[in-house]
C-alpha cells in the first residue's frame, strides 16, 4: 500500500512540478452570436456567482476572479501567491494543492471580438 501511495504521490508531482507557468492573454474568440457589454457582464457576474457550487475552494474561485479582472502582471502574482496551478496559460484549465480543478471560461477572462459596444 505504502508503495502504491509513493507511486501516485510520485505521479502528482510531476504532474503539477510545474506550478509557475507564465500566464498570458487568451487568443481573441467569437461569441456564438454579438452580445453587448451588459449581456457579457451579467454572464460574467452569472459565472462567478454559481462557480464555487462546482466543486473546489472558495478562495481559489476568488483568487480566479481577481486574476482574470487584473492586467497580466498582477494576475500573475495572484496566482502564485495563492498557489494555483496553471495548466494552460490563458487561465482556462488551473487546479489548486488538492488537485481540484477549475475550468474558466473564456468570455470571464476577455471580451469577444463580436462584442457590441455599448453606447
Amino acid at each position: 500500500m505504502l508503495y502504491q501511495f509513493t507511486l501516485l504521490e510520485s505521479f502528482f508531482s510531476l504532474s503539477f512540478a510545474d506550478n509557475t507557468k507564465k500566464i498570458r492573454n487568451p487568443k481573441p474568440w467569437k461569441y456564438s452570436e454579438p452580445i453587448t457589454g451588459a449581456q457579457l457582464k451579467q454572464m460574467r457576474e452569472e459565472f462567478w456567482d454559481t462557480a464555487p457550487h462546482y466543486g473546489g475552494r472558495k478562495e481559489i474561485w476568488d483568487a480566479l476572479r481577481a486574476a482574470a479582472e487584473a492586467d497580466i502582471s498582477l494576475a500573475q502574482a495572484i496566482v502564485d501567491s495563492a498557489g494555483v496551478i496553471v495548466q494552460v496559460p490563458d487561465l482556462t484549465i488551473c487546479y489548486d494543492e488538492r488537485g481540484a480543478k477549475y475550468e474558466l471560461p473564456k468570455y470571464v477572462l476577455s471580451d469577444p471580438t463580436n462584442l457590441i459596444h455599448d453606447s
